[in-house]
């Protein structure tokens, strides 16, 4: 889940997602499968491929695991075929949600998506009556031990577009097709990355009522749980509610 809210709230409610249904795996081993069906199997020339291989080695996968997604994807192995899918509409307090999924049943997993949002009051809307609102961009979480001067030398030298203490992380943002460069730039420098990816930034928020919060929440939820869903992007900004 990604939206405005600060990246130590999308972090911690992301964790928890991903740790309770134990799909973390699944979701990079699909998406490597994608892109080496697109863009062939050779790491150093697929960037989507490299992306996501990253995202594998940063979460401890077996290097089996991800070599087989990859023959899977090239055709070497025999595997599923999966089809992306992009979901818009707008949720409970009129925000913006962008669902990405790659399936192998888009007559299944559309209606699934379509009930989840008529679950509280929504439908789906036609494509891009949303996405228009989102740009992608290159983000580069680091710890925020790193001394601000040499944050700022690493990354800015290397093409980054801005560099923001957030919370608890340097947030480094970058232009899609200027991202590897930088993480590669802040990698070389021994910078301690907590989170890299390419994600949809929202140009614009709003700001959930209260009464609409737990309502909201849970529509993010059940997407998020949807085993056909990569990822979730939204425009919400609110305050993070206690346990």
């Amino acid at each position: 889940m990604s939206g405005h809210n600060k990246w130590s709230t999308i972090k911690h409610k992301k964790g928890a997602a991903d740790a309770k249904r134990g799909k973390i795996f699944t979701r990079i081993l699909k998406e490597i499968t994608v892109a080496a069906r697109l863009g062939g199997g050779d790491v150093g020339a697929n960037p989507r491929l490299r992306l996501a291989v990253d995202q594998a080695k940063a979460s401890n996968m077996p290097k089996d695991n991800w070599e087989r997604a990859i023959k899977k994807g090239t055709g070497d192995l025999d595997g599923v075929s999966y089809e992306e899918v992009q979901y818009e509409g707008y949720g409970p307090g009129g925000a913006a949600i962008i669902v990405e999924a790659l399936t192998d049943n888009k007559n299944r997993t559309t209606p699934e998506i379509r009930s989840y949002f008529a679950k509280f009051g929504s439908d789906l809307g036609a494509l891009n009556s949303v996405s228009y609102m989102f740009t992608k961009q290159g983000q580069i979480v680091v710890d925020p031990s790193v001394d601000e001067d040499r944050i700022m030398e690493v990354a800015l030298e290397a093409g980054a577009d801005d560099v923001e203490r957030q919370d608890e992380a340097w947030i480094i943002t970058t232009a899609p097709e200027a991202y590897q460069a930088v993480k590669d730039a802040v990698d070389a420098a021994g910078l301690p990355v907590l989170e890299s990816q390419i994600i949809k930034a929202a140009s614009t928020s709003a700001a959930i009522p209260d009464d609409k919060l737990k309502s909201f929440l849970k529509l993010i939820d059940l997407l998020e749980d949807n085993d056909d869903v990569q990822n979730v992007w939204h425009n919400a900004e609110y305050d993070e509610p206690e346990d």
